[in-house]
């Protein structure tokens, strides 16, 4: 987190020195596009056997084409609390419904959802109700790499079913080819830091378990068939423009 502030800080101030000299209102303009983003999702298909919500943050870094084609990567970070696969710890529960660690002490074992994508995207903004030829409906679609898994913490505690590779047999890792779709609307102000673009986004994980076995379900194989990971939500994303200065006027008399 600190270090998405700390380079959209950085960017902001290479903007801040060309923001005066555009002129946004006048003509379609090439230029860097960089934003970080944010993402509410829900899940779909096989990935909601495991995970609800997930949260998506992170950065998209690429150029907007004079023709206002967008080319760029497209990288967030994925985290929620919503976990719905059950039944994980039932083996190592006593007789009193507790997991107990080294010392004997009754556990506390959190369980949440962790992932992150990386895609490569290309996009059009399209002129229509918009302030400006740079602004407008904006379509993208990309393409890329996708990791999910469960993340088992056990706090202060020490339980040593569940530390180290331990938790490997009980992640439900998943990899795979990543595609995505979003539309939305995209907005360049004519002056000012009010630069963003918002919608609705979906993406198609096919993935498949990179584990050999699950501890919780020893006897069962571990199915290596793909899986359609399915996500849908709205993305609203902070863009900074950088602008190149236009070149100064000299006058000799």
């Amino acid at each position: 987190m600190y270090k998405l502030l700390l380079i959209s800080g950085l960017i902001s101030i290479i903007s801040f020195n060309g923001m005066s000299q555009r002129a946004v209102e006048d003509s379609i303009i090439g230029t860097p596009w960089v934003s970080v983003q944010y993402g509410l999702n829900f899940t779909a298909g096989d990935l909601k056997e495991n995970h609800g919500f997930f949260n998506h943050i992170g950065l998209f870094a690429g150029y907007k084409t004079d023709k206002n084609w967008i080319y760029g990567l497209d990288a967030s970070y994925m985290f929620g609390a919503d976990v719905r696969a059950t039944g994980l710890f039932d083996h190592l529960v006593d007789s009193k419904g507790n997991i107990t660690d080294q010392n004997g002490d009754i556990a506390t074992v959190q369980v949440q959802s962790r992932g992150m994508y990386t895609n490569l995207s290309v996009g059009k903004v399209l002129p229509v109700l918009s302030p400006n030829p740079n602004s407008g409906l904006y379509l993208s679609f990309g393409a890329g790499f996708l990791a999910h898994k469960l993340r088992v913490e056990t706090q202060e505690h020490v339980v040593p079913e569940l530390e180290l590779d331990y938790k490997k047999g009980y992640d439900r890792l998943s990899q795979g080819v990543n595609i995505s779709q979003f539309v939305g609307y995209a907005y360049m102000a004519n002056q000012g830091f009010v630069n963003f673009y918002a919608g609705f986004y979906i993406q198609e994980g096919f993935t498949y378990n990179r584990r050999e076995i699950f501890f919780d379900t020893p006897n069962t194989p571990v199915s290596k068939d793909m899986m359609l990971d399915i996500q849908y939500g709205i993305k609203l994303a902070w863009l900074i423009p950088v602008y190149q200065r236009k070149p100064k006027e000299f006058y000799f008399n």
